[in-house]
C-alpha cells in the first residue's frame, strides 16, 4: 500500500516581485548527504559569532516520526525520511516541507516492514536532490525517485527484490550519490552487485560491481591524477572505481573483525583518504596523482588494552585541517591526531559527557567549526594542534529514544543540515528549523 499527499505549495503563493530568499547570492543548499560537495563543509558566510540565549530560538517545528536520516535542503525545500509503526502496519515515510515556514508540502509513505533490522528506528540515509529529483533508498532497498516540487513518482524500485540483498543487520544506510547521468548506491545484492548504478532520469542499470557485503558507509567521488574516481569503503575493503562503468581502478583489503561494522563515509581531503571506524579504528590512504593507485601510511586498530591512542568514531566523521585530525572517539573522547603518523596530540573530555557510542558531528565553516552534540546542542569553537576553544553552546533539539532504545535519556544522532544560514536538525519526535544569520 503507498500514500502521497499533496499538503500544499506554499513557495508558489509567493508574489511575483518577492524572490525567494534561497535564491539570494550567498546562500547555498544542503542537497544530499554531507552537503553540497559531500564532505561536510559550510561554506556560508554572514553567520552569527556566538548565539545569545543557552537555547536556540526555533523559527519553526514539525511532528515527524523516528528515523536516523539527517535532513536535506534544497530549492527552498525540506526534506527528510522516517518510520511510522502502527500496530502490525510500518511504513517509511518521505516528507518534503516549505524551507521558509515548515509547512507541509507533501508526503509519500509505502509499506515496509522491516525483516531482520536492528535498531529499526527508520531510514538510514539522507534523501539527495539534483536537478528538481528527489532520490530517496529506504532500509529495505526500496528505492524512489520523485518529481522534488510536487511528490510525483518518476521511478522506483525494490532492490531487495531485483538483487536479491544480504540484508545487512542494520539495513541499507547507502544515501544516493549523483555522478553525471548516474544516481549510484551501496547495497550489497547478489551476483557482483555491491554497488549498482542507474541512469538518474529513467532507473534504468547502466552497471553494478563487486561481490562485497555492504558496509554502511556512503561513497563519495574524487579527482585522482586527472580522473574521476568512484571511493566506497564496503564490508570488506577500500575501493576505488570508475563511475562511469564500475571498472576497479585501485583496491586495499578492509575485512571486518568478525562482522562489518563501518559506518562513516570515507573522508578526501587533496590527496588523503581517512577511514575510521570503532571496531577497526583508523587508517589513512595517500592518493597517487600520476597514476590510478593508494598508499597505505598508516593504520591503527580497534580500541583494545594494547592501543588507546587512536581514533575509534561510532559513526561521525572526523575532519583533517592541515596536518591534524579533530575526531570523536566512540567513548566521547575529543581528539586531535598527527595526520602522517596517526598519533595523539591532545584528547578533550569535557566537551560531551563520557558515554559509550557518544557522536559529535563536526561541521567546518572558514576558520571554526561548528559541532552538534548526541545531546541537541550546537557549539561553535576552533580547533587547533593546541586544543579545543570553545567559543559558544546553545541548545536546539530534545534528544529522544528511539534512536538508542534502552540506553540513556536519548540521543539526536542524524545529521542536520545548515542551508540559507539557518539549520535544519531532527530528532525521532520532530523537525526543527533555526536562523544562524548574523544580524
Amino acid at each position: 500500500m503507498m500514500h502521497r499527499y499533496l499538503l500544499g505549495f506554499a513557495l508558489l503563493a509567493l508574489p511575483a516581485c518577492q524572490a525567494p530568499y534561497y535564491a539570494a547570492p550567498g546562500l547555498d543548499d544542503w542537497p544530499q548527504w554531507r552537503g553540497p560537495e559531500r564532505d561536510g563543509v559550510w561554506r556560508e558566510t554572514g553567520l552569527i559569532e556566538k548565539f545569545s540565549e543557552p537555547q536556540l530560538e526555533i523559527v519553526w517545528r514539525k511532528k515527524i516520526s523516528s528515523g536516523y536520516s539527517g535532513p536535506t535542503v534544497a530549492d527552498g525545500r525540506v526534506f527528510v525520511f522516517d518510520r511510522v509503526t502502527e500496530g502490525t502496519q510500518q511504513t517509511e515515510r518521505v516528507h518534503c516541507f516549505d524551507a521558509r515556514s515548515g509547512d507541509g508540502l507533501w508526503m509519500h509513505s509505502y509499506d515496509c516492514p522491516y525483516i531482520g533490522v536492528n535498531y529499526p528506528a527508520g531510514p538510514r540515509g539522507s534523501i539527495t536532490i539534483h536537478e528538481g529529483r528527489a532520490y530517496a533508498l529506504g532500509t529495505m532497498g526500496n528505492f524512489h525517485c520523485f518529481e522534488a516540487a510536487t511528490g510525483d513518482i518518476l521511478w522506483s524500485k525494490d532492490l531487495n527484490r531485483e538483487y536479491k540483498i544480504h540484508m545487512p543487520i542494520w539495513g541499507i544506510a547507502c544515501s544516493p550519490l549523483i555522478e553525471k547521468d548516474l544516481v549510484i548506491v551501496q547495497i550489497g545484492g547478489a551476483d557482483g552487485a555491491n554497488l549498482v548504478a542507474f541512469d538518474k532520469k529513467t532507473g534504468n542499470e547502466r552497471w553494478k560491481a563487486l561481490d562485497d557485503p555492504a558496509s554502511y558507509s556512503s561513497p563519495i567521488v574524487i579527482d585522482q591524477a586527472g580522473k574521476r574516481v568512484l571511493v566506497c569503503w564496503t564490508g570488506s575493503r577500500l575501493v576505488g572505481l570508475d563511475p562511469t562503468n564500475g571498472n576497479l581502478h585501485w583496491e586495499h583489503p578492509m575485512p571486518p573483525k568478525d562482522f562489518v561494522r563501518n559506518c562513516a563515509s570515507p573522508v578526501w581531503v587533496e590527496d588523503s583518504i581517512l577511514l575510521t571506524s570503532f571496531f577497526g579504528g583508523a587508517a589513512m590512504f595517500r592518493l597517487e596523482q600520476k597514476k590510478l593507485a593508494i598508499e597505505k601510511v598508516w593504520r591503527r586498530v580497534g580500541p583494545s588494552e594494547k592501543e588507546t591512542d587512536g581514533l575509534h568514531t561510532n559513526f561521525a566523521e572526523p575532519i583533517i585541517q592541515g596536518d591534524h585530525i579533530y575526531g570523536c572517539d566512540s567513548y566521547g573522547q575529543l581528539r586531535c591526531l598527527k595526520a602522517s603518523t596517526g598519533e595523539r596530540v591532545w584528547e578533550d573530555l569535557e566537551v560531551i559527557p563520557q558515554q559509550r557510542w557518544s557522536t559529535l558531528r563536526f561541521i567546518p565553516n572558514g576558520d571554526r567549526v561548528w559541532m552538534f552534540t548526541e545531546l541537541g546542542d550546537l557549539i561553535i569553537g576552533r580547533l587547533s594542534p593546541q586544543g579545543f576553544e570553545e567559543t559558544s553552546r546553545a541548545h536546539l533539539l530534545e534528544p529522544t529514544t528511539e534512536q538508542l532504545p534502552s540506553r540513556r535519556g536519548g540521543v539526536c544522532w542524524s545529521y542536520p543540515a545548515f542551508a540559507y544560514q539557518h539549520v535544519f536538525a531532527r530528532s525521532d519526535e520532530e523537525i526543527v528549523c533555526a536562523s544562524l544569520k548574523a544580524e
